[in-house]
């Protein structure tokens, strides 16, 4: 796989686009009525949920050279997660995308993600 060249700037671009693409009306309306037919079974919501912010992220990221599909979305994910470390705004960011489908984080932002 040939995974594309990451700067902080580019990554923190990809991860606002995707913030901007998850709330268009349209993902806005996807993502609401999933959540609703979720409720707050958060297996549900793993289910139903994240399968609409993965997709919005791979349609965003093959326009930064990643790759379609799984791989391309694992390899971003990796490069996002390496970054965050290192980056209080790649961090926000990607606290911000994941509370798509972990709403308990928008509660605690400034938890610590690190694994």
């Amino acid at each position: 796989m040939a995974v594309p060249e990451v700067t902080i700037e580019t990554l923190k671009a990809a991860m606002t686009n995707i913030v901007t693409a998850l709330n268009t009306p349209e993902n806005a309306q996807k993502l609401s009525e999933a959540k609703e037919r979720s409720g707050n079974d958060v297996l549900k919501m793993m289910q139903i949920v994240f399968p609409i912010v993965m997709q919005v992220q791979m349609d965003v990221i093959k326009n930064y050279g990643y790759p379609e599909g799984r791989e391309g979305i694992t390899c971003f994910v990796q490069q996002v997660r390496k970054l965050e470390l290192m980056n209080a705004e790649i961090r926000q960011l990607n606290t911000q995308v994941r509370s798509y489908f972990l709403p308990w984080l928008k509660d605690n932002s400034a938890m610590d993600l690190s694994p």
